[in-house]
């Protein structure tokens, strides 16, 4: 497992910084850590050919496949560019990531 998978979460805004989908931001809908990948919206879509079944009809199903972590940046939407993320800890003991460039919190504790 690497560190940089920890550091990008679900529900994190992320935006593509290699690959096809290059600067293209989603929503990260699912964080697969023992591969290092990310699942984001909107991103990485393919298509796959079903079989029709009794309870649903065939077609051709588009889906958003992983990316690896490695190209996924976290971004910064008031700042309209991408973050490095440190981490810190609070008084109470918490550990929160922070943006290096700005070193505002990303999470709210």
């Amino acid at each position: 497992m690497s560190r940089a998978a920890l550091r990008i979460r679900r529900d994190d805004t992320v935006v593509v910084i290699a690959g096809k989908d290059r600067g293209k931001t989603g929503r990260v809908v699912q964080v697969n850590r023992e591969n290092d990948r990310v699942v984001v919206e909107g991103v990485n879509v393919i298509k796959r050919h079903v079989k029709a079944t009794a309870d649903r009809p065939g077609g051709i199903d588009q889906r958003e496949a992983a990316i690896h972590v490695s190209n996924v940046a976290l971004w910064d939407a008031e700042n309209s560019q991408r973050m490095k993320v440190g981490y810190r800890f609070l008084e109470d003991g918490t550990k929160v990531r922070f943006n290096r460039r700005t070193g505002d919190l990303i999470d709210n504790p």
